[in-house]
């Protein structure tokens, strides 16, 4: 686990989310702290900081939080089960915490469904930001194109 704890306010200014967006992730289970302090306030670790910022970059790519959640959850199993794999290797573990493999590839098959998906949505915001960026440019040929003279 992560050693130092963050309360909501600085999860969300590393973040660049609002304090409302972060609660309604905890809300619908994308984020969950993990802990809270003895008052009752969100604590969040590094992964948790990291969860949150995988969300946000998906987000812009139209992905759905049902989505998000599937990523995640796919995300985390292959973490635990990397985890167990070490763990394995130092003989801290037994081979019923591990991932068969037939579901580690069904886990990896979904990472990589999201990976095409996301470099599909990034081709298609780039061909946006060019149209867009054509059209500053023609506003800017018609300003130049109309501004009054200067006088020398």
């Amino acid at each position: 686990m992560d050693g130092k704890h963050m309360q909501i306010g600085e999860v969300a200014a590393r973040t660049e989310l609002s304090l409302r967006t972060i609660r309604h992730y905890e809300e619908t289970g994308l984020v969950v702290p993990s802990a809270r302090s003895r008052g009752g306030f969100r604590l969040y670790t590094e992964t948790d900081v990291a969860r949150l910022m995988v969300i946000r970059r998906m987000k812009p790519l139209g992905f759905t939080l049902d989505q998000m959640r599937d990523l995640l959850d796919a995300t985390d199993r292959l973490d635990a089960d990397a985890d167990a794999d070490r763990l394995d290797a130092e003989g801290a573990t037994d081979a019923a915490d591990r991932l068969g493999v037939d579901e580690r590839e069904a886990l990896l098959e979904r990472v990589r469904t999201y990976r095409q998906a996301a470099a599909e949505q990034v081709e298609k915001l780039r061909v946006q930001l060019s149209r867009a960026e054509d059209f500053a440019d023609t506003l800017s040929a018609r300003l130049d194109r109309n501004a009054p003279a200067t006088r020398a």
